[in-house]
Protein backbone atom coordinates (compact mmCIF):
# COMPACT_ATOMS: atom_id res chain seq x y z
CA UNK A 1 0.00 0.00 0.00
CA UNK A 2 1.24 3.19 -1.48
CA UNK A 3 2.52 6.12 1.56
CA UNK A 4 1.69 9.95 1.14
CA UNK A 5 5.42 11.78 2.12
CA UNK A 6 4.76 14.83 1.31
CA UNK A 7 1.08 16.59 0.99
CA UNK A 8 0.41 19.86 -0.29
CA UNK A 9 -3.33 21.59 0.49
CA UNK A 10 -4.99 24.26 -0.94
CA UNK A 11 -1.39 26.37 -1.57
CA UNK A 12 -1.43 29.83 -2.61
CA UNK A 13 1.45 31.96 -2.63
CA UNK A 14 0.96 35.66 -3.98
CA UNK A 15 3.66 38.19 -4.59
CA UNK A 16 3.48 41.86 -3.45
CA UNK A 17 5.30 45.02 -3.30
CA UNK A 18 4.04 48.87 -3.21
CA UNK A 19 3.02 48.64 -7.02
CA UNK A 20 2.10 45.29 -8.08
CA UNK A 21 0.33 41.83 -6.90
CA UNK A 22 1.65 38.33 -8.08
CA UNK A 23 -0.47 35.48 -8.03
CA UNK A 24 1.95 32.91 -8.85
CA UNK A 25 0.18 29.69 -6.95
CA UNK A 26 -3.41 29.40 -6.59
CA UNK A 27 -5.36 27.00 -4.69
CA UNK A 28 -2.35 23.93 -5.63
CA UNK A 29 -3.02 20.04 -3.70
CA UNK A 30 -0.82 17.43 -4.32
CA UNK A 31 0.34 13.80 -2.52
CA UNK A 32 3.63 12.55 -3.19
CA UNK A 33 4.07 9.28 -2.41
CA UNK A 34 7.59 7.58 -1.08
CA UNK A 35 9.63 6.37 -3.14
CA UNK A 36 8.42 8.26 -6.07
CA UNK A 37 10.19 10.28 -8.46
CA UNK A 38 7.81 13.13 -9.71
CA UNK A 39 8.11 16.29 -12.41
CA UNK A 40 6.77 18.90 -12.34
CA UNK A 41 6.31 20.98 -16.03
CA UNK A 42 5.11 23.98 -16.80
CA UNK A 43 5.64 27.51 -18.99
CA UNK A 44 8.56 30.08 -17.49
CA UNK A 45 6.95 31.85 -14.73
CA UNK A 46 4.09 29.29 -13.80
CA UNK A 47 5.79 28.86 -10.38
CA UNK A 48 7.22 24.89 -10.34
CA UNK A 49 10.31 26.86 -8.53
CA UNK A 50 7.99 28.63 -6.35
CA UNK A 51 6.54 25.43 -4.89
CA UNK A 52 9.89 23.42 -4.68
CA UNK A 53 10.83 26.26 -2.51
CA UNK A 54 7.68 26.31 -0.71
CA UNK A 55 8.48 22.65 0.07
CA UNK A 56 11.90 23.15 1.06
CA UNK A 57 10.58 25.77 3.99
CA UNK A 58 12.98 28.47 1.97
CA UNK A 59 9.34 30.29 1.65
CA UNK A 60 6.30 30.41 3.13
CA UNK A 61 2.43 30.33 1.47
CA UNK A 62 -0.10 33.11 1.83
CA UNK A 63 -2.70 30.02 3.20
CA UNK A 64 -3.27 26.51 3.05
CA UNK A 65 -0.37 23.91 4.40
CA UNK A 66 2.82 21.62 3.11
CA UNK A 67 3.04 18.44 5.67
CA UNK A 68 6.14 15.97 5.30
CA UNK A 69 5.82 13.08 7.05
CA UNK A 70 2.50 14.49 8.60
CA UNK A 71 4.72 17.26 9.88
CA UNK A 72 4.35 20.95 8.50
CA UNK A 73 7.13 22.62 6.88
CA UNK A 74 7.76 25.48 7.90
CA UNK A 75 11.91 26.15 7.72
CA UNK A 76 14.50 24.09 6.09
CA UNK A 77 15.34 21.34 7.06
CA UNK A 78 17.95 17.95 6.31
CA UNK A 79 15.00 15.99 5.69
CA UNK A 80 14.57 18.03 2.32
CA UNK A 81 17.95 18.11 -0.01
CA UNK A 82 17.88 20.71 -2.43
CA UNK A 83 19.86 20.86 -5.72
CA UNK A 84 19.99 23.86 -7.46
CA UNK A 85 19.99 24.57 -11.32
CA UNK A 86 23.67 25.90 -11.00
CA UNK A 87 25.62 23.57 -8.45
CA UNK A 88 26.48 26.20 -6.20
CA UNK A 89 30.07 24.76 -5.04
CA UNK A 90 32.00 26.27 -2.44
CA UNK A 91 35.00 27.04 -4.80
CA UNK A 92 37.64 26.61 -1.85
CA UNK A 93 36.80 23.49 -1.09
CA UNK A 94 37.31 19.73 -2.51
CA UNK A 95 34.83 17.45 -3.96
CA UNK A 96 34.70 15.57 -0.83
CA UNK A 97 34.75 18.52 1.29
CA UNK A 98 31.79 20.11 -0.31
CA UNK A 99 29.92 16.67 -0.14
CA UNK A 100 30.60 16.49 3.82
CA UNK A 101 29.82 19.99 4.22
CA UNK A 102 26.30 19.36 5.32
CA UNK A 103 27.35 16.64 7.90
CA UNK A 104 30.03 18.64 9.43
CA UNK A 105 26.80 21.70 9.86
CA UNK A 106 24.83 19.31 11.76
CA UNK A 107 28.17 18.09 13.52
CA UNK A 108 27.60 14.60 13.17
CA UNK A 109 30.39 14.65 10.12
CA UNK A 110 32.92 12.06 12.74
CA UNK A 111 30.14 9.40 13.09
CA UNK A 112 29.15 9.34 9.11
CA UNK A 113 32.48 10.12 7.77
CA UNK A 114 32.26 6.52 5.21
CA UNK A 115 29.33 8.01 3.48
CA UNK A 116 31.01 10.73 1.80
CA UNK A 117 33.06 8.15 0.12
CA UNK A 118 30.36 6.14 -0.39
CA UNK A 119 28.17 8.79 -2.32
CA UNK A 120 31.51 9.78 -4.00
CA UNK A 121 30.99 6.03 -5.55
CA UNK A 122 27.58 6.22 -5.61
CA UNK A 123 27.37 9.33 -8.29
CA UNK A 124 30.61 8.55 -10.27
CA UNK A 125 33.28 10.34 -8.58
CA UNK A 126 35.94 8.01 -7.74
CA UNK A 127 39.45 8.93 -8.00
CA UNK A 128 38.25 13.11 -8.21
CA UNK A 129 38.04 13.40 -4.38
CA UNK A 130 40.43 15.84 -3.72
CA UNK A 131 39.65 18.04 -7.02
CA UNK A 132 38.80 21.88 -7.06
CA UNK A 133 35.29 22.44 -8.51
CA UNK A 134 37.29 24.42 -10.86
CA UNK A 135 39.27 21.53 -12.01
CA UNK A 136 36.03 19.26 -12.68
CA UNK A 137 33.41 19.67 -15.70
CA UNK A 138 30.10 21.78 -15.17
CA UNK A 139 28.44 17.71 -15.07
CA UNK A 140 31.10 16.15 -12.97
CA UNK A 141 30.40 19.65 -10.34
CA UNK A 142 26.28 19.31 -11.00
CA UNK A 143 26.94 15.25 -9.54
CA UNK A 144 28.64 16.54 -6.62
CA UNK A 145 25.77 18.54 -5.71
CA UNK A 146 23.59 15.99 -6.39
CA UNK A 147 25.74 13.79 -3.62
CA UNK A 148 25.92 17.35 -1.17
CA UNK A 149 22.01 16.71 -1.37
CA UNK A 150 21.71 12.87 -0.70
CA UNK A 151 24.55 13.14 2.32
CA UNK A 152 22.15 13.47 4.96
CA UNK A 153 19.96 10.74 3.66
CA UNK A 154 16.56 13.56 3.18
CA UNK A 155 13.22 12.13 2.86
CA UNK A 156 13.05 14.51 0.00
CA UNK A 157 15.23 15.20 -2.83
CA UNK A 158 14.44 18.64 -4.71
CA UNK A 159 15.55 19.13 -7.73
CA UNK A 160 15.43 22.73 -9.59
CA UNK A 161 16.36 21.86 -13.36
CA UNK A 162 20.04 20.58 -12.40
CA UNK A 163 20.66 19.39 -15.66
CA UNK A 164 19.20 22.41 -17.66
CA UNK A 165 22.51 23.64 -18.32
CA UNK A 166 24.11 20.66 -19.22
CA UNK A 167 24.87 18.58 -23.09
CA UNK A 168 22.56 16.49 -23.68
CA UNK A 169 25.29 13.10 -23.29
CA UNK A 170 25.64 14.45 -19.65
CA UNK A 171 22.30 15.18 -18.74
CA UNK A 172 21.51 11.96 -20.23
CA UNK A 173 24.49 10.34 -18.23
CA UNK A 174 23.44 11.46 -14.86
CA UNK A 175 19.41 10.75 -15.48
CA UNK A 176 20.32 7.48 -15.11
CA UNK A 177 22.35 8.48 -12.44
CA UNK A 178 19.26 9.60 -10.77
CA UNK A 179 17.23 6.31 -11.40
CA UNK A 180 20.12 4.90 -10.08
CA UNK A 181 20.09 6.50 -7.04
CA UNK A 182 16.19 5.99 -6.49
CA UNK A 183 16.78 2.15 -7.08
CA UNK A 184 19.51 1.57 -4.31
CA UNK A 185 18.09 4.26 -1.98
CA UNK A 186 14.53 4.87 -2.29
CA UNK A 187 15.10 8.49 -2.73
CA UNK A 188 11.59 9.92 -3.28
CA UNK A 189 12.25 12.97 -5.57
CA UNK A 190 10.58 15.90 -7.27
CA UNK A 191 12.24 17.36 -10.34
CA UNK A 192 11.13 20.48 -11.87
CA UNK A 193 12.09 20.44 -15.58
CA UNK A 194 11.41 22.13 -18.85
CA UNK A 195 12.08 19.04 -21.06
CA UNK A 196 9.37 16.70 -21.96
CA UNK A 197 12.14 13.97 -22.51
CA UNK A 198 13.52 14.01 -19.00
CA UNK A 199 10.42 13.94 -17.46
CA UNK A 200 8.82 11.06 -19.25
CA UNK A 201 12.19 9.20 -19.16
CA UNK A 202 12.66 9.49 -15.51
CA UNK A 203 9.07 10.29 -13.69
CA UNK A 204 6.93 8.08 -12.23
CA UNK A 205 3.95 11.05 -12.61
CA UNK A 206 4.34 14.34 -14.66
CA UNK A 207 2.40 17.39 -12.76
CA UNK A 208 1.60 19.70 -15.53
CA UNK A 209 0.86 23.29 -14.22
CA UNK A 210 -0.61 26.22 -15.95
CA UNK A 211 0.55 29.54 -16.57
CA UNK A 212 0.53 32.07 -13.71
CA UNK A 213 -1.57 32.09 -11.29
CA UNK A 214 0.09 28.42 -10.78
CA UNK A 215 -2.38 25.69 -10.78
CA UNK A 216 -2.45 21.95 -11.40
CA UNK A 217 -4.10 21.08 -14.07
CA UNK A 218 -3.33 17.39 -15.20
CA UNK A 219 -1.28 14.74 -13.14
CA UNK A 220 -0.31 11.72 -15.52
CA UNK A 221 1.00 8.58 -14.55
CA UNK A 222 4.06 7.18 -17.22
CA UNK A 223 3.64 3.34 -17.08
CA UNK A 224 6.47 2.84 -19.50
CA UNK A 225 9.19 -0.08 -18.08
CA UNK A 226 12.14 0.72 -17.52
CA UNK A 227 14.38 1.08 -18.91
CA UNK A 228 13.27 3.43 -21.39
CA UNK A 229 13.85 4.35 -24.97
CA UNK A 230 13.34 7.62 -25.82
CA UNK A 231 12.32 6.44 -29.33
CA UNK A 232 9.99 4.10 -28.51
CA UNK A 233 5.99 3.83 -29.46
CA UNK A 234 5.19 4.37 -26.00
CA UNK A 235 7.74 7.32 -25.04
CA UNK A 236 6.99 8.67 -28.35
CA UNK A 237 2.89 8.67 -27.11
CA UNK A 238 3.57 10.01 -24.13
CA UNK A 239 5.37 13.41 -25.35
CA UNK A 240 2.76 13.54 -27.86
CA UNK A 241 0.20 13.34 -25.44
CA UNK A 242 1.91 16.31 -23.14
CA UNK A 243 2.34 18.28 -25.72
CA UNK A 244 -1.40 18.15 -27.40
CA UNK A 245 -2.00 18.77 -23.39
CA UNK A 246 0.29 21.78 -22.86
CA UNK A 247 -1.42 24.07 -25.71
CA UNK A 248 -4.73 23.52 -23.82
CA UNK A 249 -3.47 24.28 -21.15
CA UNK A 250 -1.30 27.60 -22.18
CA UNK A 251 -4.39 28.54 -24.42
CA UNK A 252 -1.56 28.97 -27.15
CA UNK A 253 -0.47 27.57 -30.34
CA UNK A 254 2.92 27.36 -29.99
CA UNK A 255 3.95 25.42 -27.07
CA UNK A 256 7.30 26.55 -25.01
CA UNK A 257 8.97 23.12 -26.02
CA UNK A 258 9.98 22.27 -29.13
CA UNK A 259 11.17 18.82 -28.90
Amino acid sequence: MSEAILEIKNVNRIYKDEETTVNVLSDVNLEVQRGELVSIIGLSGCGKTTLLRLIAGLDKPQSGELLLNGERIVKPSPSRGYVFQKEGLFQWLTVEQNIAFGLKARRVYKENKHKVQEFISLIGLDGFEKAYPHQISGGMAQRVAIARGLINDPDLLLLDEPMGALDSFTRADIQDKLLEIKQKKNVTMILVTHDIDEAIYLSDRIIIMTPRPGKISEILNVNIPHPRHRGGTEFLATRRNILEKFQLAAAMPNPEYQI
